[in-house]
Parts: C-alpha cells; sequence; structure tokens
C-alpha cells in the first residue's frame, strides 16, 4: 500500500513541485495540501495521511504550532522543511522538539539543479520516517528527569568546579509503539577515558534527553556524532549547551578532550581523536555518505583509546556506526544499543545488535542514568 502524504506550504510553486516529485513515486501517494498551519491540522485529522511535509514559515499558523497541535490530536511523522541558516537550524531543532521526525534543506535551486538527487532524497526519507514510531495512540511528554545526585569526593578536583545548572524538562518522545524488550542490566564502572555517542534520525532530541541527565562534573570526554548539514551544528550545540549541566561546543580543530565537556562533530565534516586526546576535523569526503560519519569518530577512538571507550549508538536510519563499533569491540571497548521501543528510527541501533556487537541495550531514559552509574 503507498504510504499518503500531505504536502504543506504557503508556496505554491514548491506545493507543486513536491507533489510532483513525490508522486512519480508508485510506493507514495500525495493525497491533499495544504497552505497553512490551520488548514494542516484540519487536512491531518481529514486525511489521515502517514507523512505529512511541513514549511516553517506561513500564514495564520506557523509550522511548528502546527506540529505540536497535530502530535496532541493525531501523531503523525512530520518532516520539515528549513532553510540553511543559523536561524533556519534554531527553527527547526524547535521544530524537532515540538514532535517533528526529520527536515530537509529546503533549497529551491537544488530542486532545479539536481531533480533526480532531490526526488531520491526526499522519497527515501519519507518512505523511512513512513516506519517510524512517531506514529502512536498518544503523545506524552514523560515528567522531567531528576538531577543526579552529586559526584562522590573521590573525584578530587572533577568535583563541583562548575556551577550546576538548572535540569531542564526533557524534551517529548512519542510514548511507546509496543512493549519494550526486557532491558540489560546496570553497567559496571570502569575508568573509561572517553564516551562517544552516534545518533542521526530522531538524534537531536535523543542526545538532549540523555545529556540533561548528566552532572556538571561528569569525568569522561564526550564526543557526539549526529548527522546534520554544515550550518546546524553550531546552533545545535549552543541549544544542548544552555540545556545541560556538562558544557557543550561545535568541535575546533585541536580542541582537547576534558571531562564534563562535550564536543560535537561539525556538519559537512569528520572528526577524529588522537592518543594526545586532540581533536582533528578534516574535510568531509565526497566519497562518504555520511558527513560527519559515525564510523570514522568510532575507528579513531579505537585506535587512540583500546579498551577505555563507551560507545552508544542512538536512533536513527541506515548502520553508520556499526563498522566503528566493530573496532572499538574488537580493542576491548564497551557498545551500547538504543532499544527499538524508544527509538524513532530503529535502523542504526538495529545494525548493532544484529551484529552482535552491543553489550547493552538501554531505553532512551535509562542510558543518561546509566552512564553516570557506568562512569562515575
Amino acid at each position: 500500500m503507498a504510504v499518503k502524504v500531505l504536502v504543506v506550504d504557503d508556496s505554491g510553486f514548491f506545493r507543486r513541485r513536491v507533489s510532483e516529485i513525490l508522486s512519480a513515486d508508485s510506493n507514495i501517494q500525495v493525497v491533499g495540501t495544504a497552505t497553512n498551519g490551520k488548514e494542516a491540522i484540519d487536512q491531518a485529522l481529514a486525511l489521515k495521511p502517514d507523512v505529512i511535509t511541513m514549511d516553517y514559515e506561513m500564514p495564520m499558523m506557523d509550522g511548528i504550532t502546527a506540529v505540536r497541535h497535530i502530535m496532541q490530536r493525531c501523531p503523525t511523522p512530520v518532516l520539515m522543511f528549513s532553510s540553511l541558516t543559523h536561524e533556519g537550524a534554531r527553527v527547526t531543532l524547535d521544530a524537532l522538539d515540538a514532535g517533528a521526525v526529520d527536515f530537509l534543506p529546503k533549497n529551491f535551486e537544488d530542486i532545479s539543479r539536481n531533480p533526480e538527487k532531490v526526488k531520491q532524497l526526499l522519497c527515501e526519507k519519507i518512505l523511512s520516517i513512513s516506519r517510524s514510531n512517531r506514529r502512536v495512540s498518544a503523545y506524552s511528554a514523560p515528567a522531567p528527569v531528576a538531577a543526579p545526585a552529586p559526584a562522590p569526593s573521590s573525584l578530587g578536583s572533577y568535583g563541583s568546579s562548575a556551577p550546576a545548572r538548572p535540569a531542564p524538562a526533557p524534551a517529548p518522545m512519542p510514548a511507546r509503539a509496543h512493549a519494550a524488550a526486557p532491558s540489560s542490566p546496570a553497567p559496571k564502572r570502569k575508568a573509561y577515558k572517553l564516551v562517544a555517542i552516534g545518533t542521526s534520525t530522531g538524534g537531536p532530541v535523543a542526545l538532549q534527553r540523555v545529556l540533561t541527565q548528566l552532572p556538571a562534573n561528569f569525568p569522561a570526554p564526550i564526543v557526539l556524532i549526529q548527522h546534520m548539514p554544515a550550518a546546524f551544528t553550531k546552533a545545535f550545540a549552543e541549544r544542548l549547551d544552555k540545556l545541560c549541566r556538562i558544557s557543550v561546543k561545535e568541535a575546533e580543530d585541536g580542541d582537547i578532550l576534558r571531562p564534563g565537556l562535550a564536543l560535537l562533530a561539525p556538519g559537512g565534516k569528520q572528526m577524529m581523536i588522537d592518543g594526545r586526546g586532540a581533536v582533528k576535523i578534516l574535510p568531509g569526503d565526497e566519497r562518504l555518505n555520511y558527513k560527519p560519519c559515525v564510523d570514522i569518530t568510532f575507528g579513531s577512538a579505537a585506535k587512540s583509546y583500546g579498551d577505555k571507550v563507551l560507545a552508544v549508538v542512538l536512533t536513527g536510519m541506515g548502520a553508520d556506526g556499526r563498522e566503528g563499533a566493530r573496532l572499538l569491540k574488537q580493542g576491548g571497548s564497551s557498545i551500547w544499543a538504543q532499544d527499538e521501543a524508544s527509538c524513532v528510527i530503529y535502523g542504526m541501533p538495529m545494525a548493532i545488535v544484529k551484529a552482535e556487537l552491543a553489550d547493552a541495550v538501554y531505553g532512551l531514559d535509562d542510558i543518561g542514568k546509566h552512564l553516570v552509574e557506568a562512569c562515575i
């Protein structure tokens, strides 16, 4: 059965082009269009589409407000279109917090210049997120996570040197579409030299939920690899830094890993780590699908830190991270995967589990507290 799509945009040109591109795929059916957020809500209730494409700037009601209403009244996977600017990034992150599953840059030039590439990417996104866990009977936000207890005095200089930041309420996630698989036991403590987290679709909200559970004195350096355009990662790092008690910044060449600091791989480039704890930022290789690529950062961590890495693979399409996790596993490091029930897209974690690389499988809301247990 074809995936039913509702296209929402106040631009007649963009509505027509998106509808034409999607309708050319026999697996997709455009069942309706809307010109503003209010129409989008009405059409979503009437047509019950499998996926909604949503613009942000529209008359009467903007896209973020529309997403919030849709998630409350008829939860549906939403693909946002966004501009490749800092403001566009901020707005897109707000939309993901509101419940959108994923986003694509809204670039009219690309549609004209590379129609086949745009068609392939858009259709792949639509088909993938139609199978996401975003469509559920209820869309609920759990209670705010309590602040982790202060670290014991044995941490010495990792104690309370940084001022505690307020614990924010976590961003909403979909209610479980099905019962969660039995969770792995709580981890044993180990002196990890690095925590490396890789993710893609659903990752911005997932990372927020994990990192807001960590105390300011978290003793291990952290690197984050999130599939994201170059224009977005700086805004995302700034957002995380405001929400978290640890510090978060977009990684720059020469940055030094240190406890309580999370470095986010810059979009469009590759991030590697050397044995001295320095970060190397390299140009994105056009032969690689992902820029940044989880496999590359994981692989460099395996070479530099041996068995002292704790790697976590969160929600996302595809299998990026599997081969890097294999190298880490061969060196004796630990690998965790997010469970299927709490993933927006169970692709990257599934690849880890199917390859029998996961030492533990945890629900999203358990990962942060287990990181604290494992490292402090």
